[in-house]
């Protein structure tokens, strides 16, 4: 019983540290649920480790989706790209990334400009 116990607890370990292994959003600017005063000129989003910015989009409430153009090439932990001119209103970035260990991780920021 004992070691079925130490076979089980060893294998839910190794799995947690699998999961943590890979690049996850530790930062970004706006910070997520936040509300800024005006139209941020950019988007930073910092991760665990360096990743390469895939795709990013930027969605109003209600409104389309906007590509983000000129992402950068290369890998990094800490990637900031200028934002469109933002008009007061709930958004939504939406980001994908891929890690040096070749996962792909995505996600979404979500911040309020004001009016």
């Amino acid at each position: 019983m004992k070691m079925s116990k130490w076979f089980v607890g060893t294998f839910l370990a190794s799995l947690a540290a699998v999961a943590q292994a890979h690049t996850h959003l530790k930062d970004a600017t706006p910070a997520e649920g936040s509300t800024v005063k005006a139209s941020p000129e950019s988007i930073t989003l910092t991760f665990s480790e360096a990743a390469r910015l895939t795709a990013l989009t930027i969605q109003k409430e209600g409104g389309e989706e906007q590509k983000v153009a000129q992402l950068p090439a290369e890998s990094a932990a800490k990637i900031t790209v200028p934002a469109p001119k933002l008009a007061p209103g709930k958004y939504i970035v939406s980001w994908r990334v891929v890690s040096g260990d070749s996962h792909i991780m995505s996600g979404k920021l979500h911040f309020t400009v004001a009016g």
